[in-house]
Parts: C-alpha cells; structure tokens; sequence
C-alpha cells in the first residue's frame, strides 16, 4: 500500500477480517487486492442455463442472472377486511396464485436465484401519490382511498410497514428475499427496483402475482422498456377481472413484451437441467 493511499485511511477502515461487520450476500464490491488497488473487473456468475416450454417461443434463460418479481400478495388486497375487502371485491380468484407461487419460490432459491416482493408501500400521508393515483383508488372521493385511515384496525391503507402492506401468511417468504415498496401500479415507477436488480446483475425477470391486468403487466411494460427480458409464469398470475383482461394482457406479452411459461415448464427445465449436470 503506499503512503498516499495509507493517509487516505481512517482506522476504521483496517478493522480485521474476522472482526468485519457481515454484509448482504448479494451486495455488490469492488475487491480490494492486498496491495490496496481497488480491482473494476466484473468476473461474470458462471451460466446457470435451462431450457423451457413457453408461447409464443421456447427459451433458454440464465438462472444466474434471473428473478423472480412477486407483486402485491399483500393482506389490503387478500382480506375479507382489507382495503379490496371492504369495497366488496370478489377477493377468490386471487387465492389460485398462492399454492403455484410457493412450489416456484424453493427451488429458484436454491439454484440462487432472487426472490423480490414488490408490494405497494405508500407514505402514510399519501404524499409522492399524484392525483390520478389517488383518485383511481377512490373515484368518487367518498370512499376508503391509499392512504386513508382503515375505519376498524386504524392503519394508512397500502402504508409501508402497515398490516395491509404486508405480505399475507400463506406465502412463503424468507429473511433473505429481497422486499421493495412501490407507489405505482408499476414497480419501476419512483421507486428502487431498477437499481436493486442491476446491482444483483440481473436480465431476466420471471413475473408472479396480482393483479396480472393491472400492477403486474404494468411492471413487465416498464421491465421491458427498460432492456430486461421478461417472462410471465402464467398459473402463478391472478386477476379479479374478467377473463377477457388476461387475454388481452397475452396477446400483447406475446406480441410485445416477453414470453409466458408456467410453474409446471420451470420445474421440468430444472429437471432436465440436473440431469445434464
């Protein structure tokens, strides 16, 4: 190390190896080579590459440096007393999302692949909610909107760190699941979803949750206009509307904006994938 380079550094910056304070897995450094030069190189991951039956076209994908993007398993939009609830949505056809979820989520951590909850989170006092988000969630400006005080349990609505905003039980999460808040129907949109995936070196975004017309097709449009490859795994999507709605968001993933597989193609992938191994 030489003496310029020496002065720069604080003792805190020589705390011993042993004595480090331990780091996120996937955070990203510059190593650090023992005569103090900062080493730029970016070795890449080695390729994790399996093959799966999708439409409109077969692919290949690189688990390595793939995600998979959870949207809104939160309890405002599953609970009978949740936002959703209360304004008496048919909250069923969102359940069929759950079980295919949870069998997709263990073996894509095991083959390290992120898993990352993006769930509505706004401020409790609405603010960084433009207008039109706002008046979506309430209409006519008498109803229970985002950010309104909840008239029984008394938390903000879709609130960060509120029991609305939080994902429900039936999920299988893990401490080392990666969470972002949102405050659009996109999870791009003024928030750090971007940054977080580039920073995990991540291309390729496998799409799960609700509501596939609305926050989830959204994400995948602003996923893909900003360069990701984008994939839908269609039996762990759910929507409150229409069958047309799920039609029309296909037609134009197909067309547009990615490809659509399912749980039952991953697992088969990866199971061909060890057998090569």
């Amino acid at each position: 190390m030489t003496k310029a380079t020496s002065a720069r550094l604080s003792p805190l910056d020589e705390v011993a190896a042993d004595e480090a304070p331990p780091r996120p897995d996937r955070q990203v450094r510059w190593p650090i080579e023992d005569d103090g030069t900062v080493n730029l190189a970016r070795p890449p991951k080695p390729p994790l590459t399996v093959r799966l039956e999708a439409d409109p076209q077969n692919v290949i994908i690189d688990l390595a440096k793939s995600a998979v993007i959870v949207i809104d398993m939160q309890n405002d939009f599953f609970r009978d007393d949740g936002w959703f609830g209360l304004r008496g949505v048919d909250l069923s056809p969102l359940f069929t999302a759950i079980e295919p979820i949870n069998r997709l989520l263990p073996p894509m951590r095991a083959a390290g692949v992120p898993v990352v909850w993006v769930n509505w989170g706004v401020r409790p006092d609405g603010l960084g909610l433009p207008p039109n988000v706002l008046h979506a969630g309430n209409p006519t400006g008498r109803g229970l909107g985002m950010g309104d005080v909840h008239p029984a349990k008394g938390y903000n609505i879709l609130a960060r760190g509120s029991w609305g905003a939080a994902v429900i039980d039936e999920m299988d999460t893990e401490d080392g699941d990666v969470r972002v808040d949102k405050m659009r129907i996109s999870g791009f949109w003024d928030s750090e979803l971007d940054g977080v995936l580039r920073n995990m070196g991540v291309t390729t975004l496998l799409f799960t949750g609700v509501n596939l017309d609305r926050c989830v097709m959204a994400t995948l449009e602003d996923a893909a206009y900003l360069g990701y490859d984008c994939m839908v795994v269609d039996d762990c999507t759910a929507t409150v509307h229409p069958e047309f709605a799920t039609q029309h968001c296909h037609l134009m993933i197909k067309q547009l904006f990615g490809f659509i597989t399912t749980s039952e193609a991953i697992s088969a992938g990866m199971a061909a994938m060890e057998g090569r191994s």
